[in-house]
């Protein structure tokens, strides 16, 4: 501030010496130069750093050992600032790529980096205001190009997310000395020739064949399988049926003989019951109970002869007889 407020005395004095003439002081054109020298000089004292970047002050293109941080600042007219972008950039690639199968693969890679701000005086410095030209596009194109031909062109597509990761490996590698920070990395696109992709196209169609005659085939071996355990089941199910039927028709046999055995057991039972409680008079009683009221038409007369009683069947007209007369009945 010091060196602006000397500048603006000595300016407002020239101002006034030009306008004195002898013991007069009149405006005159030559004090149009100090009027003109002090706009250079309020122009040339002030400059502007925008948000996000960063301020590299210099003198006859030597670096000051002093950054300017976002805002309005006061310098000599003699200096200049150089402002250095420390947000986030990204950047595109278009690569031309060789597989280790040697398939030619055009790839679209794209960068997102950030220089570190505290560093900004030093890549300036050292790099210049071109780094990403200088120190970035080559190791980039180096990285992916090296990468890629590790990779046959079929494993390419299947490890996509992989490779990206080895190439940001690599870059944050190669690019963190020269205090470049990368953000994220990513493989936009990767374009095969015309051949390759009608080669892959009918490989996966060939493939997706293969895949429906293996599950057809698996799906008619299960159903076969199904049906040949149904059918032994139903096997086993009506054997079990047919010994379960077998053991309750000998059950039922025993169970039946068992009864009838019982039943002949329980007849017994009851004849030798009643033969032991028959006495010769209960025997006539029930003879006499079941007879019928006709007498018999023929008795024994003697030991060989049977004689008939004369005028037919005994009725109850008959007289009876004494007991005497009574024949003894067969």
């Amino acid at each position: 501030m010091i060196w602006i407020v000397l500048t603006l005395v000595t300016v407002v004095a020239l101002f006034i010496l030009l306008g004195v003439n002898g013991k007069t002081w009149n405006r005159r054109p030559r004090q149009w130069f100090c009027l003109v020298g002090l706009v250079w000089l309020v122009v040339g004292s002030v400059t502007m750093v925008p948000t996000g970047h960063t301020g590299i002050l210099t003198t006859f293109g030597k670096v000051e050992n002093k950054t300017l941080e976002a805002g309005m600042h006061f310098k000599l007219p003699i200096q200049e600032v150089v402002v250095m972008d420390n947000r986030t950039q990204k950047e595109r690639l278009t690569l031309p790529c060789f597989s280790s199968d040697i398939q030619e693969v055009e790839v679209i890679y794209s960068i997102n980096y950030q220089i570190q701000k505290e560093n900004a005086q030093t890549i300036y410095k050292t790099i210049g205001e071109k780094y990403y030209q200088i120190v970035m596009e080559p190791r980039i194109e180096e990285a992916v190009r090296s990468v890629i031909a590790k990779y046959s062109a079929e494993s390419l597509i299947e490890n996509r997310d992989q490779l990206s990761a080895r190439i940001t490996s690599i870059l944050e590698e190669n690019l963190h000395p020269y205090n470049i920070d990368v953000v994220n990395t990513a493989i936009e696109s990767l374009d095969f020739s015309d051949a390759f992709t009608t080669a892959v196209e009918n490989k996966q169609v060939a493939q997706q064949n293969k895949l429906k005659a293996q599950t057809e085939q698996e799906q008619k071996t299960m159903e076969e399988q199904a049906a040949a355990a149904r059918q032994k089941i139903a096997a086993e199910a009506e054997a079990a049926v047919a010994v379960i039927q077998a053991e309750a028709d000998a059950n039922v046999i025993k169970i039946q003989a068992e009864a009838a055995e019982y039943a002949g057991q329980k007849d017994a039972a009851i004849n030798k019951a009643v033969a032991e409680t028959l006495t010769d008079l209960l025997v006539e009683y029930y003879k006499t109970k079941q007879w019928d009221g006709k007498l018999p038409e023929n008795y024994v007369a003697g030991v060989d002869s049977v004689i008939p009683i004369l005028g037919g069947s005994a009725s109850a007209e008959t007289p009876a007889r004494t007991p005497a007369q009574t024949p003894a009945a067969n």
